[in-house]
């Protein structure tokens, strides 16, 4: 697997100052779903396509649990989230941004079986 040539990382600082949130905020966010982060060099990272229109991916969070009760770990959702994905065409984060949720989460459902 590859990641979308796309992706960029941004860091907590980058998402205070973008979203407008304190970090406590965007920690919030993180601990709760709505995002997902990964560690690189010790600093937490999100990936921007995470972002849409100054504030998180609505369907991200959603999305998450699906993944969740299907097994999936953090670092696993956002694995498969950022990859292309045979079924759909792109990758999971591709297909949410342009409005495909209820086939993204019919996918990632049937990954728990």
């Amino acid at each position: 697997m590859t990641e979308s040539p796309t992706i960029n990382w941004l860091t907590i600082p980058d998402l205070t100052e973008q979203l407008g949130l304190k970090v406590s905020q965007v920690r919030r966010l993180i601990e709760e779903g709505a995002l997902l982060a990964r560690k690189i060099d010790g600093v937490w990272h999100v990936p921007d396509v995470f972002i849409v229109d100054d504030a998180p991916l609505r369907e991200l969070k959603g999305t998450v649990i699906v993944l969740g009760d299907a097994g999936f770990s953090s670092e696993e959702s956002m694995n498969w989230l950022l990859h292309n994905e045979p079924s759909l065409g792109v990758s999971p984060v591709e297909a949410l941004r342009a409005g495909r949720k209820a086939e993204v989460r019919r996918v990632a459902q049937a990954l728990g079986f």
